[in-house]
């Protein structure tokens, strides 16, 4: 058996290469500049957690928890999962570390990858990547909507194309048991149609009945009460005040009372973006409100928000709408003969110093050769150095774009390179 036969990624795992991880670093590059304008610190945490952590913070019913982690024990007899999303492990920190005695709101994002036992599909890996934020601290509607037009802002930096924004509020513990029982009522006699995830979540969480993307299910509760019928004042005050908010910075947006959300720590707000161009696994980021789980996890009552992006789902929308980012070298060396080849190791190097990119070729190769090479990793501008040029002093170039050339001194090489790429990218 062949070793390319024998060793290959894990199914549902994949490798991350050029020319795609450049696409992942300019959209982590833009997305880091719209954390800094809105005050976001990044936090990390490890990718291993006690069990107990996700189980308490997501919920037991979810599918999340009943079908998808990666549980196992270690060496001491511990359950331990890795992520399955972020949220838990930074409100773990956040107690753990008391960083609620430091001034409100406290706000943080995190990139980096979690992991689900699930189908495999278009945008949705085993292990896959999270960009998300967490903003502790602050009850008020304010802070809503001030995470949700930074979430605008970040997908507006890249460039996503066709996105909907959807907000909901799935209330409180005021208010939320007496609209369960209003779900009870009406899915009491249409129990034999659901599926059986869904027949176990009418004895266990109702509410996320609505989240079942089952199409029978999702027949099955048309007419089902809605929430934003039933919240309470404070509840209806908070949802009013959001979108007065959303509706002041001009932020388009459509109310669905069905979204629930799959995690049980929700409370009030939630919000969704969708791309119509992904097929049905069309979520690009999701989030909403939290307030009890700080406490839950041993800290004191902290309000908190946050949201979390999927960076597979966004990669494959810029591939849909721009292609593939491709970096090229900004100066390609071709030399001939011993002394050039000297001569170029120490250019480039020069190049470098300058912040520019700079790719060799084989000096003992044709020149033939080494500019089908420059061609095929469309670097932006060759410079020739052969016996002649390195007698005058000078090294000659050429843009590939439109085959411009000229001559420059040997000993101003290296600025030069600098002042060409400049003219390249302003031309």
């Amino acid at each position: 058996m062949s070793a390319e036969a024998r060793y290959r990624a894990l199914k549902g795992m994949k490798d991350v290469l050029p020319p795609d991880i450049h696409l992942w670093q300019k959209i982590e590059t833009a997305f880091r500049e719209v954390f800094g304008a809105y005050g976001f610190q990044e936090i990390r945490t490890p990718v291993a957690e006690s069990t107990d952590i996700f189980v308490r913070s997501i919920g037991e019913t979810t599918d999340i928890v009943e079908k998808e982690m990666y549980t196992f024990e270690d060496k001491a007899g511990r359950s331990l999962s890795l992520r399955p999303e972020g949220t838990a492990s930074v409100v773990r920190s956040f107690v753990e570390n008391r960083l609620f005695n430091l001034p409100s709101p406290q706000k943080f994002y995190y990139m980096g990858p979690m992991f689900r036992y699930e189908r495999p599909q278009s945008g949705r890996y085993r292990q896959f990547y999270q960009t998300g934020v967490e903003a502790f601290g602050s009850p008020q509607p304010e802070m809503d909507a001030e995470v949700i037009a930074m979430l605008g802002r970040l997908l507006g930096s890249i460039g996503l194309p066709e996105l909907v924004f959807q907000v909901n509020s799935i209330g409180c513990e005021n208010c939320r048991p007496g609209y369960k029982e209003k779900l009870l009522a009406f899915f009491g006699n249409r129990l034999e149609g659901l599926c059986a995830d869904c027949a176990r979540r009418y004895r266990q969480n109702p509410l996320r009945i609505l989240d079942c993307k089952v199409p029978g299910c999702v027949e099955l509760r048309q007419g089902a009460p809605k929430i934003t019928d039933h919240l309470c004042a404070d509840c209806r005050s908070h949802f009013e005040g959001l979108q007065r908010l959303l509706d002041l910075l001009g932020l388009s947006y459509a109310v669905n009372p069905d979204m629930v959300r799959g995690l049980d720590y929700y409370t009030r707000t939630t919000f969704e973006v969708t791309s119509g161009s992904l097929g049905a696994q069309n979520a690009v980021a999701a989030g909403g409100r939290y307030d009890r789980l700080v406490r839950e996890f041993g800290g004191p009552e902290t309000p908190a928000v946050g949201f979390a992006i999927g960076m597979e789902r966004i990669v494959e929308l810029l591939h849909q709408s721009a292609g593939a980012v491709v970096p090229a070298p900004d100066i390609f060396i071709a030399s001939m003969g011993g002394e050039a080849g000297k001569q170029s190791f120490l250019l480039a190097q020069q190049i470098r110093d300058r912040g520019l990119w700079a790719e060799r070729g084989d000096p003992a190769a044709s020149l033939k050769s080494q500019m089908r090479r420059a061609d095929r990793i469309a670097a932006r501008h060759v410079f020739i150095i052969g016996e002649e040029e390195l007698r005058s002093g000078i090294v000659r170039w050429k843009r590939l774009a439109d085959s411009s050339q000229g001559e420059v001194a040997l000993s101003d090489a290296a600025e030069s390179a600098v002042r060409l790429r400049g003219d390249s990218l302003s031309s």
